[in-house]
Order: structure tokens, then C-alpha cells, then sequence
């Protein structure tokens, strides 16, 4: 059994004050497997006078100096590849595949942050005046479970492209993972105190950071419920924020669509990291025509979905992370079942063999309405809706007919007709024809899915204060 007791900060592994321990526990067996010792709201202090002191020198790098410590910070990443890999799938439960996919996202994070710092213009002429993008201050960065390392390296290197330091409070659930990416960056070499990480509960720890008044900005990617709680606390001390929260991500197949490629498509995407990703397309909108032939067709794909041991890399929907969160989704299931929707495969209870961990059955409901709470609310699990609609036009209402807005998905072939009904969609991001991730776009959501932009200029943006000087 593993226990972590440590924390990082200013540049060296600590023991914390805090004495709260958290039990780790298998997603695939619901076995221990070891514990972390959780700060409080005194390491988060000393964290952020740590990084209080080194911005003073940190803030004024170049570009170049910069540029060296990102550079550092991804040879040392990519030397663990296989290892994070590895510990992500064992303590957070998620595919191979899936895991496999977001340490490459993590490591490009660095590359990425590079090519945008090297085309960024600090200073520049605005009318009369000369305008300079200045580094913000002490930046917390609070990170979810569903994709630990991968916003904390995002993240991370934003900051320090703009010259910030920064105090992490990730989940507790991926302590793990959160060493391990700490001693890679140690390894890295960087100024002391320029990044420090704080295991630690978000009613203590979160709740530190966000009414610190040393804090500068919160960077927080999580559930739109916490994001609200952030918001309200940091503006006493008018904290910036960044909040990229939930979704409910409708994709929208078109009658000209190619069922037989989009639908599968449709299904594995909706499954995307089991069902645990805000991004992930969870209502499908189909032609009502087309209903009993899409209905078919979903059948027909999900008996080659495998649930199963997340390790294995052909397993498309391994755990719920925790033994909370699969009953969350039963009881959405169950919800799904008392709405009168019609369960078209899966339902409640968990695949025979796996009764062990945190497994549901990959569920598809279909004939759903859009005001029933299946297509309301944010699941995270692998359920999908299947939504019938009339023509375009309702095609575009029920998308739009959410509190969400944070992605969006088409299928179509004729793409003029797919970029109109985007123009249309509230949503940050809208993929056609497939899924795709561009580093350097602008990444967050419309309504209740967040608030600023993350990834390339627009989220280097948010970690700088425009200071306008007119002689």
C-alpha cells in the first residue's frame, strides 16, 4: 500500500501541517490502495507566500527564459510517458486508450505553450498608447479527477508562459498521479516556489486558495456547481477567473449524414473516458424519420462496446472513478426508466463479471425528450440519449434548449449547411464531422459552462493585465 505524505513546496517535497488522511481506492476493485495525507489552510498559506516571493523575480523573465523552463518541463514529462500512463489507469480507472490519449495531450501542453509564447506580442501599439500584457500575480489552479495531469500541465505551462506562479490544489483522488507529475517537475529544475502543489479536501484547501488575497486569479476546471462557489468567494478580493465546467454536448446528425459511419462514431464518442468528460457528446439528435434505423444501428454498435478492466487496450468504458459517482449514474438510470424513456440497451446494475468495481452498463436511451433530466443534466457515465427531431431548425432549438454550452458536435456532408447550424449553436466549441482537438483554438463554454477561454493566445490572455500607457 502506498501513502504519500508529502507535499510540494518551494521547490522541495514537505510534510504538511494538515494531518487528514484520504484512503485511495481502486475504481476496478474498490481495493485500498493507499492513502495521502491532506493539507490545510496553513500549507496553502505557506505555498502561497512561496509563490508570493519568487513572482517578484519570475515575472520579470524574457520570453526566452521562459521558453527554457517549458522546454525543461517537457523533456521531463515525456521521459515518464509510459509511467503516468500506467498510474492514471490503476488510480483513476480510465481506459488505456483514454489514458493513453491525455498524457500525450499533458506532454504537448509544453511544445504547444511554446509556439504561442514565441508569436506573443507583450507590448503593443493601441491608438495613442502603448499597451503591456503584464503578468497577473499568484495564479491557484484547481483540477478534477477526470483528467488530472493533463490540466495541470495545461495549465501550468500558461502560467509560466505569462510569467505567474502558481499554487495547484488537485483532486485528492489522483494523488497518485499528482506525485508523480510533481517529481517530474522537480526534475525540471525550475525556481523555487515558482509552482507548488497541495494535496488537500476543496472545502479546505479550495476554499484557502480562493479567499487568499494574495491570489491573483483561480484557474478552475471542475463541476458548474463548485465553479459557482468559486465565483461568489473570489470576488471579494476580485480575483480573475477562469472556470471551464460542465456540459451537456449535443451532436446533431443530419438527414444527409452517413448513419452507418456517424452513428458508431456517435456512441464510441458519447462513451469517450467512460462517460466522465464534460465534453462528451451525451445527446444525440437524429432525424425522428430515421429513429427505428438509428435505433438498429446503436444496437448494433454497442454489442461491440466492451466494459471491462480499464488496463486492457482494447476496453472502450472502464470504472466510475468512485463508488459515489457509479450510483450518481444508477440513479440517473433509474431517473431515464421513471421519465419514460425507452432503454434501448444497458440499464441498472453492473456487467456480469465485474461486479468487483465501479462498472455500469453502457446505456443508451432513446425516444427522449429534451426537458426530461436525462438530457438536462450532466451524468458522467456512459449514458447516451438518443433525441428525435423534426428539421433544422427544432434540430437547433433542442440543441440549444440547455443551461450548458460548452461543446457541440454536426455530422453532415455538405459542410456549408453544417457551418450555418453552428453559427446557430451556443456552444464554445463545435467539431463537424468527427472529433478534434486544436491546442492553439480557444477552449470554454457558453451559460452555466463557464466563464474565459483556455489554450493559445485566448487563454495566455487570461493570465495577463493589459496596462494602457499614454505619453
Amino acid at each position: 500500500m502506498k501513502k504519500i505524505n508529502q507535499i510540494y513546496v518551494n521547490g522541495a517535497f514537505i510534510t504538511p501541517h494538515g494531518t487528514e488522511t484520504f484512503d485511495l481506492i481502486s475504481p476496478t476493485t474498490n481495493e485500498k490502495l493507499g492513502e495521502v495525507t491532506l493539507g490545510d489552510e496553513m500549507d496553502t498559506h505557506i505555498a502561497v507566500q512561496a509563490a508570493k516571493e519568487v513572482f517578484k523575480t519570475f515575472s520579470k523573465t524574457s520570453k526566452e527564459e521562459r521558453i527554457a523552463y517549458l522546454q525543461k518541463l517537457h523533456q521531463a514529462v515525456s521521459k515518464r510517458e509510459e509511467e503516468l500512463i500506467a498510474i492514471m489507469v490503476e488510480e483513476y480507472g480510465g481506459t488505456y486508450q483514454f489514458c493513453q490519449a491525455s498524457v500525450h495531450i499533458a506532454i504537448a501542453a509544453f511544445p504547444t505553450m511554446i509556439e504561442t509564447l514565441q508569436n506573443y506580442d507583450f507590448a503593443k501599439t493601441v491608438g495613442q498608447s502603448q499597451v503591456r500584457m503584464e503578468s497577473l500575480g499568484v495564479v491557484g489552479i484547481i483540477t478534477p479527477w477526470n483528467a488530472s495531469n493533463g490540466f495541470i500541465c495545461s495549465k501550468l505551462a500558461t502560467a509560466i508562459a505569462a510569467g505567474c506562479t502558481v499554487v495547484i490544489k488537485p483532486s485528492e483522488m489522483s494523488a497518485q498521479q499528482t506525485q508523480l507529475i510533481a517529481a517530474c517537475f522537480h526534475e525540471a529544475g525550475l525556481p523555487k516556489g515558482l509552482f507548488n502543489i497541495v494535496n488537500g479536501l476543496g472545502n479546505v484547501v479550495g476554499a484557502a486558495i480562493t479567499n487568499h488575497p494574495d491570489i491573483a486569479k483561480i484557474s478552475f476546471t471542475g463541476s458548474t456547481a463548485v465553479g459557482k462557489m468559486i465565483a461568489k468567494g473570489a470576488v471579494d478580493t476580485m480575483k480573475r477567473v477562469t472556470l471551464e465546467l460542465g456540459g451537456k454536448s449535443p451532436n446533431i446528425i443530419l438527414d444527409d449524414a452517413d448513419f452507418e459511419t456517424v452513428i458508431p462514431m456517435a456512441i464510441y464518442g458519447a462513451y469517450m473516458n467512460s462517460g466522465q468528460a464534460c465534453i462528451a457528446p451525451t445527446r444525440l439528435l437524429v432525424p425522428a424519420s430515421k429513429l427505428d434505423q438509428i435505433n438498429a444501428l446503436a444496437q448494433a454498435t454497442i454489442a461491440h462496446v466492451k466494459v471491462g478492466n480499464p488496463a486492457d487496450p482494447d476496453t472502450h468504458v472502464g470504472p466510475m472513478v468512485s463508488r459515489k459517482q457509479y450510483e450518481r449514474v444508477q440513479q440517473f438510470i433509474q431517473i431515464g426508466l421513471d421519465e419514460g424513456a425507452t432503454l434501448l440497451t444497458g440499464g441498472l446494475g453492473k456487467p456480469a463479471g465485474l461486479e468487483k468495481g465501479n462498472f455500469v452498463q453502457a446505456t443508451i436511451f432513446t425516444n427522449v425528450r429534451n426537458d426530461m433530466r436525462i438530457a438536462q443534466e450532466e451524468i458522467f457515465g456512459p449514458v447516451l440519449s438518443i433525441i428525435p427531431y423534426q428539421n433544422d431548425e427544432d434540430a437547433i432549438s433542442i440543441a440549444n434548449d440547455t443551461t450548458y454550452g460548452l461543446a457541440a458536435y454536426i455530422s453532415s456532408p455538405d459542410l456549408a449547411r453544417a457551418n450555418r447550424i453552428a453559427s446557430q449553436i451556443d456552444a464554445g466549441s463545435i467539431c463537424i464531422n468527427g472529433f478534434k482537438h486544436d491546442p492553439q483554438a480557444p477552449f470554454g463554454g457558453f451559460k452555466q459552462s463557464g466563464i474565459g477561454r483556455e489554450f493559445g493566445t485566448y487563454g495566455l490572455d487570461a493570465y495577463l493585465e493589459p496596462k494602457a500607457i499614454l505619453s
